[in-house]
C-alpha cells in the first residue's frame, strides 16, 4: 500500500517534529507546522476515534515530542510499529516506511532523554 504525503520543510522528514502531511485535513499538518498544537492535537484526537492509520499517529507523536509528552510520543511509535508498515511519500522525492519514520522517532526520545539525564 502507498500513501501520497509530504513532510514538512522546516526539517528534515525523519526528524521528530516534523508532520506527516497530505492532501487529507485531517492530518493537521498545517497546524503542526505553525505551532498551532492544542488545535492539531484536538484535530488528530478527533479522526482517530475512527481510524487508526500510521500518519495520525506520526502527527500526534509529533505533537506530544514538541510539547514535552516524550511517553505518549513513545507509546505512539511503537504502537506504529506494532502495525504493518506503510510506505510514504514524504518529500516529493523520497520515500520511508512508517516504521522507518516510528524507528527514528524512538531514536531521538532516547537522545533527547540521553541528553537531559547529563
Amino acid at each position: 500500500m502507498s500513501i501520497k504525503l509530504v513532510a514538512a520543510a522546516a526539517v528534515s522528514l525523519l526528524t521528530l517534529a516534523s508532520p506527516v502531511l497530505a492532501q487529507d485535513t485531517n492530518l493537521a499538518a498545517r497546524e503542526i507546522m505553525t505551532g498551532s498544537y492544542a488545535s492539531a492535537e484536538q484535530k488528530l484526537l478527533n479522526q482517530m476515534r475512527f481510524d487508526q492509520r500510521p500518519e495520525l499517529q506520526l502527527n500526534l507523536a509529533a505533537i506530544y515530542y514538541a510539547t514535552g509528552r516524550v511517553d505518549e510520543a513513545r507509546a505512539l511509535y511503537r504502537d506504529v510499529l506494532q502495525k504493518d508498515d506503510v510506505l510514504m511519500t514524504v518529500t516529493t522525492d523520497r520515500v520511508a516506511g512508517s516504521h522507518a519514520i516510528a524507528e527514528t522517532g524512538l531514536r531521538y526520545l532516547s537522545q533527547r532523554q540521553h541528553i537531559a539525564s547529563r
